[in-house]
């Protein structure tokens, strides 16, 4: 029987690397919003009992009036999250039902992420508490300081962190309880985790699973999602065919 999980849909994020005047979550890709795509990616799941979308404060109106309908055709919860990553999982904890067993914290504009890992990392995290997806890094890594090569790095064991994140309930609420004030930059919540002597596995993916970052990222996440759709078996009429 499996367990039944909450997702966090991270949101809340300023964006600043992306730049122009509407955030990366809202932008158009492929057709919908990173927004919308990640939450579809749990919404019709059994094992899902719960999903949550942690946005800015100042979204607010903008969600609700351009998604409003679709979050609650899915029944998203919305939260406020903070200008911190830690303060937005942490408000959006709060908001996690008692029934739930493990919590997946996912990135809203990782918006490209394959079913078969999303069941293959939710089974992971159930048999051992704590699973994240990662990527092996395949390029060569060097370490530079005052814009000069210090050294190049094994990469043999070197892997790239992406979400879902996945970990049972109590252990992550515990991990953010005991959160000091020198570990507010965390860029993942494994991280925590680790700190707390957690062993968390990983599940092995590739770089099609992208987090939306600049601009360029765009284009690269509306080709992986098209590549991803799958083509009617039926034959097309001509205004049908130009979508594929």
């Amino acid at each position: 029987m499996s367990k039944k999980i909450a997702v966090i849909i991270c949101a809340a994020g300023a964006g600043t690397r992306f730049g122009g005047s509407r955030k990366k979550t809202f932008i158009d890709v492929a057709g919908r919003a990173p927004l919308l795509r990640s939450i579809e990616l749990f919404a019709n799941r059994p094992d899902v009992k719960q999903i949550i979308a942690a946005i800015s404060p100042e979204d607010e109106e903008l969600v609700n009036v351009k998604w409003g309908d679709s979050l609650k055709f899915h029944g998203v919860k919305l939260c406020f999250g903070g200008k911190q990553r830690y303060e937005t999982v942490s408000n959006a904890l709060k908001e996690v039902r008692e029934d739930v067993e493990l919590v997946a914290v996912h990135d809203a504009v990782r918006c490209c992420t394959r079913e078969q890992w999303i069941n293959e990392v939710f089974t992971q995290a159930a048999k051992t508490g704590a699973a994240i997806l990662a990527a092996p890094v395949v390029g060569t890594v060097k370490e530079v300081r005052d814009d000069k090569i210090i050294s190049t790095l094994d990469r043999s064991n070197l892997y790239e962190a992406q979400t879902p994140q996945v970990f049972e309930k109590e252990l992550l609420k515990r991990a953010y309880a005991e959160l000091s004030q020198a570990e507010q930059e965390i860029t993942d919540d494994a991280q925590l985790l680790e700190r707390l002597g957690q062993e968390v596995s990983i599940v092995k993916t590739d770089s099609t699973n992208i987090k939306i970052t600049t601009k360029s990222d765009l284009a690269l996440a509306g080709a992986i999602i098209k590549t991803q759709q799958k083509k009617p078996a039926k034959p097309l009429g001509a205004f049908e065919e130009m979508q594929w």
